[in-house]
């Protein structure tokens, strides 16, 4: 794994703090609703939840907006919302979170995504998603391009989100790659089953296993399946990196140059894995903006994974956690 200096940690966190990252997406909420299990139902083999409180928290591209937030970051999130209460409530988690809400676009034919998670003694009962899978409108989509032409000059980097949700769709993706690479920007990619061909030419392409073998039509049993799956997706997607991750088995990045790094899990303790993966495109991207290496940014990437992974529900990366982890792990 890579080792850092300690000079070299604080120089990278040091820098969070002046970037600007652009995220564009599926954005949600995230509702919890958290108690106690004491018996199972009268009507049906199913248990009892009694709620003792309920939390709202932002999700989806949201969520890997907060990450940026937390790393010290701005984070300029530009997604879709209905004309509903719950869009307000949307831009009112935002607002707290003291980010620009400018790139909110509301769509009156939509509602505002909602996954509502029922948790009993810190384990998952059932999730209940409201949401309209439908492709956004071509004027919706025009609209997302406007903001990010507005403000592509003085954005470090831009991150795709997708959770196949219908924001994110053909057209759109090459509209905002083709603008991210003409201004010379880091675009990184954390992709869903619709659409994976359709990156073409990004930065850095982040795909779990089971994303990958689904797009590619194959199970990776072997470690030679995962090579040659990682060199496939460089070829076909002309990508500059590919970063798959692997669970238990942790991370492989496939660079343009031929490199392969195999990033072996840091993750202790697994309570909820719900937006790992937010943190770590989050945390690659604000690294990469901040002159990282792809090496460097993966490897603490998985760092920022693992310390997410220990806690249940939703929760951003704290730079500074992030930081003393890496150190006392003797990594610095």
């Amino acid at each position: 794994m890579k080792s850092f200096s300690s000079a070299r940690l604080n120089e990278l966190f040091a820098h969070f703090k002046h970037k600007r990252i652009a995220v564009v997406g599926d954005v949600m909420i995230d509702r919890y609703m958290w108690g106690n299990v004491s018996r199972i139902s009268p009507e049906a083999p199913v248990p009892v939840v009694e709620i003792e409180s309920e939390t709202s928290r932002l999700g989806g591209a949201a969520n890997v907006a907060n990450n940026i937030k937390s790393l010290g970051g701005l984070p300029i999130l530009v997604g879709v919302v209905g004309n509903n209460l719950h869009g307000g409530e949307f831009r009112t988690l935002l607002e707290q979170m003291e980010c620009p809400t400018y790139g909110i676009i509301t769509d009156v034919t939509r509602p505002t995504t909602i996954k509502t998670r029922v948790i009993a003694q810190d384990q998952h009962v059932v999730r209940v998603d409201s949401e309209d899978k439908r492709e956004i409108s071509r004027d919706i989509q025009q609209k997302i391009l406007d903001v990010l032409t507005e403000h592509i000059d003085s954005i470090d980097a831009v991150i795709i989100e997708d959770y196949n949700k219908g924001v994110v769709v053909k057209d759109l993706i090459h509209g905002i790659i083709d603008l991210a690479n003409a201004k010379g920007k880091i675009v990184t990619i954390d992709p869903k089953f619709n659409n994976f061909f359709e990156y073409q030419n990004v930065t850095l392409f982040k795909p779990n296993k089971k994303e990958a073998e689904e797009a590619i039509g194959n199970k990776f049993r072997t470690e030679a399946d995962v090579l040659d799956a990682g060199r496939l997706l460089l070829e076909k997607l002309h990508a500059e990196n590919i970063l798959l991750t692997r669970s238990e088995k942790g991370m492989t990045l496939f660079e343009r140059s031929g490199d392969v790094t195999h990033i072996p899990t840091v993750a202790r303790k697994i309570a909820d894995v719900s937006g790992a993966g937010d943190t770590v495109i989050a945390t690659l991207t604000m690294l990469l903006a901040c002159g990282a290496t792809v090496k460097e940014a993966a490897a603490i990437a998985n760092y920022a994974g693992g310390i997410v992974c220990g806690e249940v529900g939703i929760v951003p990366i704290d730079a500074d956690i992030l930081k003393q982890k890496i150190l006392s792990d003797g990594r610095a």
